[in-house]
Formats: structure tokens, C-alpha cells, sequence
């Protein structure tokens, strides 16, 4: 990033059946479910209980925050989300990145079409790089973000403890074809 000023939302991209659009405070609940609907499967993360709406959004980068909705229901059907790496002026277009799709939804191109807005989002940006932590099980987000870009920069073997089992995570990246 060029600059302090946070990037700006993206336009609302739209593909059969649900619309992406930045995140609003009306979508918390649908957010916090989604989230902990991928929480409950073991496979996601580290943490066991999705926050509250403001600590969810206070780790968050406005502007790539962002939600895929349901164009029948208005439902939230699942969410991508970035984060600072460091505080660091060297790190400013270094982001971690999250994204959860709801149970019943999967398989459809939800996170194929967040992850794809969100790293028009970064480019636009100035993200050079975006990072995050998978577990090895969770074998749909590997695919995923293999086909988006992403490699495989290493293994932290044995990094934490889930349910009192130690668990690996696989560091993936993508870094910006501008750099």
C-alpha cells in the first residue's frame, strides 16, 4: 500500500445465484455464524468461538472485507477477510487472509469467487503479498488456493494444540505478478 488511507471497497461482483459485496454491519450475525459454522468443523482454525462483532472487525482491513450473499435469500453465504501481518511500515502490503463459506455451500464457486475478488482488491491496492495458515486436512482451501495462485511455503509441524491434539499448519502465499 501507498499510503495510511485504508483501500477502498470493490464494487459488488455478481455470478449465478450470489453477489459479492464489501461487509456491512447488518451482515454480523450471518458473518459470525458463517464463521463458526467452519470453526465446529475442527478443520479451520485454531480458535474455537467466533468473536464478537467488533473484535471480528477491529483485526480487519476495511475495504477488503468482504461478503458473498445469497441473491434468493440475502443470506450471508460466506466471507473473505485480511488482516495485517506487522505494524511495520516494510510489512504495510504483507496480509494475512481468511475466508469461510457456509455448510451447504461449498462446491458452488463461493470461495473460488471471494478469494478472485479479493485479490483483484489487493492488486489494486498495492498488496504484494498475501499469506495464510491451513490445516493439512482442510483439503478443499489447499486446492483452492492452489488454483488462485498460492504455494506452499512451508510446514509449521506441530505449531498448536486443537482440542488438545498437536496440529501442523501449511503456510501458503501469493505474491503479486507486479513485484
Amino acid at each position: 500500500m501507498t499510503s495510511d488511507t485504508p483501500p477502498k471497497p470493490s464494487a459488488a461482483s455478481t455470478s449465478p445465484g450470489f453477489e459479492i459485496r464489501p461487509v456491512r454491519d447488518g451482515d454480523a450475525a450471518g458473518v459470525l455464524a458463517v464463521y463458526q459454522a467452519g470453526l465446529d468443523t475442527g478443520d479451520a482454525s485454531f480458535e474455537t468461538a467466533a468473536p464478537d462483532w467488533e473484535t471480528f472487525l477491529a483485526g480487519k482491513i476495511p475495504g477488503l472485507t468482504s461478503v458473498a450473499v445469497d441473491t434468493g435469500t440475502g443470506r450471508v453465504i460466506g466471507w473473505i477477510a485480511a488482516s495485517r501481518v506487522s505494524s511495520r511500515r516494510v510489512y504495510a502490503g504483507v496480509v494475512e487472509h481468511s475466508c469461510y463459506v457456509a455448510p451447504g455451500h461449498q462446491g458452488r464457486g463461493i470461495g473460488r469467487a471471494l478469494l478472485g475478488a479479493f485479490i483483484a482488491a489487493t492488486e489494486e491496492e498495492g498488496i504484494w503479498t498475501i499469506q495464510s495458515g491451513v490445516f493439512p486436512e482442510n483439503v478443499a482451501s489447499l486446492r483452492l488456493h492452489e488454483a488462485a495462485g498460492f504455494r506452499v511455503v512451508g510446514i509449521r509441524e506441530r505449531i498448536g494444540r486443537h482440542h488438545g491434539v498437536w496440529r501442523d499448519v501449511i503456510l501458503v502465499e501469493r505474491r503479486s505478478p507486479a513485484i
